[in-house]
């Protein structure tokens, strides 16, 4: 798929591999367009920055020096990240106000639709309680 007037791609989590990086960015930079991207990454995921740094590095762009001095990840390290990448908590961008509201309108709904469904008493049949002597 192709989108036109990608200007910026930004990465929540850490591609797993140089090549799955290049894809996400390559959204910036079609047709000669220039783009920016920006990643973001903790501290797991430092075995995987040097291999994403030289790909950088290599198409000229600058690389802060504590990123090319990480260590290299080692074949098997590499095939198990990419079997099993590393999991995260879900990043919601949404407002917490908003989350509240649409919580409450759900609850809302829910509790309409319970008294929808309760059978309607016939009139005609009301049952009457006697009292005990």
């Amino acid at each position: 798929i192709d989108f036109k007037g990608v200007n910026m791609v930004i990465n929540y989590d850490l591609p797993t591999s140089a090549v799955e990086y290049i894809h996400r960015i390559g959204r910036t930079g079609r047709a000669g367009h220039t783009g920016k991207a920006v990643t973001f990454f903790t501290e797991d995921d430092k075995p995987l920055l040097r291999s994403i740094a030289s790909v950088i590095q290599r198409a000229g762009c600058p690389v802060p020096d504590y990123i090319k001095h990480l260590p290299k990840l080692q074949s098997k390290q590499k095939k198990k990240f990419i079997k099993k990448p590393l999991t995260r908590e879900s990043i919601c961008t949404t407002p917490q106000c908003f989350l509240k509201k649409a919580k409450r309108k759900m609850k809302t709904t829910k509790e309409n639709m319970k008294g929808k469904n309760k059978p309607k008493e016939d009139k005609g049949s009301k049952s009457q309680t006697v009292p005990k002597s």
